[in-house]
C-alpha cells in the first residue's frame, strides 16, 4: 500500500474508533454513576525503533512508521456530581469506594446506588442484581418491617436500617483503578483483591445519586473534532486514489 494511503487509512480508523467511544459516552450522559472512557491515540513508530534495530533501505512501511492508532481505552474515574432525588432507596457514595453487587454469581463493583427493594425484602439494582452486605451476602430485610417503613433506609455510613435489621452495605476500594475492568450494567470487575472501607471512609448520602461523569458539551465538541479529523483522512484517501488512477492511466497510455 502506498505510504500516503497507509497514513490516511490509519488516521481514519483511529478517528472512527474515537468517535465510537465518544458516542457511547454521550449516550450515557444521564446514566447514574457512569464513568466515561477515553480513546488514547499513539503515534505508530517504525518496527525498527520498537525492536531497537536498524533495517537500512528495507523499504518496508513497518520500518518507516508514521500515522496514529488507538493504543488503549481508559476509564476516567472522576466523581460525578451528587444529585438529590428524594427517593428513599437511592444512595450515593460521597467519597471514594464502590458498592458490591452480584452478577451471574460473580462479585462486581459499582458507584450507581439507584437501588430498590423487592417484595420479599431483597435490595437490588435496576437490573435485578443483588446488592451485597459487608459479609458478601445479598442484603435482605424483613418484608413486614419493610412494608411499614417510613423515611430513608440508609445512614451517612452506608448502613441499611429497616425495623430491627441493621445491615452495613459492602463498600470497598481497589488498590488501583487500573485493577478494574469495565463491564455492562454500569459495573466493574475487580482484577485484583479489593479492600473494605474503614468506617471513617464510608461516606454516603441517602436520597442522592451520583450523576454521570460525562460533560455533554465537552463530549460533543470532541466528537465534532474527531468527525472532522475522520473526514479529512477520508478525503486524503480519495485524493491518493485519484492520483494513483491518473498515474496508472498515464503509464498505460505511454505503454
Amino acid at each position: 500500500m502506498p505510504y500516503g494511503l497507509y497514513i490516511a487509512a490509519e488516521g481514519a480508523q483511529a478517528q472512527a474508533q474515537r468517535v465510537e467511544v465518544l458516542a457511547n459516552n454521550i449516550a450515557n450522559v444521564d446514566t447514574t454513576g457512569f464513568k466515561r472512557d477515553l480513546a488514547v491515540l499513539q503515534a505508530r513508530y517504525s518496527q525498527a525503533i520498537e525492536d531497537g534495530k536498524d533495517y537500512p533501505n528495507s523499504g518496508s512501511i513497518n520500518d518507516v512508521g508514521g500515522g496514529v492508532y488507538v493504543s488503549e481505552k481508559v476509564t476516567d474515574y472522576s466523581r460525578g456530581v451528587l444529585k438529590g432525588t428524594n427517593v428513599p432507596t437511592d444512595l450515593a457514595i460521597a467519597g471514594d469506594g464502590f458498592f458490591q453487587v452480584e452478577i451471574d454469581g460473580e462479585t462486581y463493583l459499582t458507584r450507581a446506588g439507584n437501588f430498590t427493594f423487592t417484595a420479599d425484602g431483597a435490595l437490588v439494582t435496576p437490573a435485578g442484581n443483588a446488592v451485597l452486605d459487608a459479609e458478601g451476602e445479598p442484603v435482605q430485610v424483613d418484608p413486614e418491617a419493610l412494608a411499614n417503613h417510613v423515611g430513608n433506609y440508609f445512614d451517612e455510613n452506608g448502613f441499611c436500617t429497616v425495623g430491627g435489621d441493621v445491615v452495613p452495605l459492602a463498600m470497598v476500594k481497589p488498590k488501583s483503578v487500573s485493577d478494574l475492568a469495565k463491564y455492562g450494567d454500569n459495573a466493574f470487575f475487580p482484577l485484583a483483591p479489593v479492600e473494605p472501607l474503614a468506617l471513617e471512609e464510608r461516606q454516603t448520602r441517602a436520597g442522592y445519586l451520583e450523576g454521570s461523569g460525562v460533560n455533554s458539551i465537552t463530549e460533543m465538541m470532541t466528537m465534532i473534532e474527531a468527525q472532522r479529523a475522520y473526514e479529512a483522512n477520508v478525503n486524503l484517501i480519495k485524493n491518493h486514489d485519484e492520483m494513483l488512477g491518473n498515474l496508472i492511466s498515464r503509464v498505460l497510455r505511454q505503454g
